[in-house]
């Protein structure tokens, strides 16, 4: 029979497969659709709006994992400093990496699917999510109040 090491406390393990696990979702399935909405014309412009139908579907499932991550390494919060030092700075260290992540694919997703929030300011229904969609964003931005003085 092997020698099994003796863990008493395995919320820094723990901590690791989530952030591992939400790193892999993220890197495998958010950003490839991210990238593929964001290069021009590589989505018709029919299809557009399900594709970031599905990057929305996608990052809920993503924040899902990350509420998940997040609550493993409050638990590791809890776990006595004294126990493994090594594993727990490494399963710190590889969390805040996994959250730098995080932030980053966050703002690309928002910057995405908030549009269309004013209905009102389109002209033409959905020109403007496609041209912001393939990095035009001054179709989205608000016009310049003016003032005739």
């Amino acid at each position: 029979m092997t020698d099994q090491p003796d863990i008493t406390d395995a919320r820094d393990i723990c901590l690791l497969l989530r952030a591992h696990g939400e790193q892999h979702w993220l890197i495998a399935q958010v950003v490839p659709v991210l990238r593929q909405i964001e290069q021009p014309d590589s989505i018709p412009d029919d299809q557009l709006g399900a594709a970031l139908a599905y990057l929305e579907i996608l990052w809920l499932d993503a924040r899902r994992r990350a509420a998940g991550t997040d609550a493993a390494c409050a638990q590791l919060d809890l776990l006595d400093r004294d126990s493994d030092r090594v594993l727990y700075d490494r399963a710190r260290r590889y969390h805040a990496a996994v959250r730098r992540l995080r932030v980053a694919v966050g703002h690309r997703v928002t910057r995405l699917t908030r549009l269309g929030t004013d209905p009102s300011a389109m002209s033409t229904p959905g020109s403007e999510v496609i041209a912001y969609a393939h990095g035009d964003d001054a179709a989205l931005r608000p016009p310049v109040p003016f003032d005739p003085l």
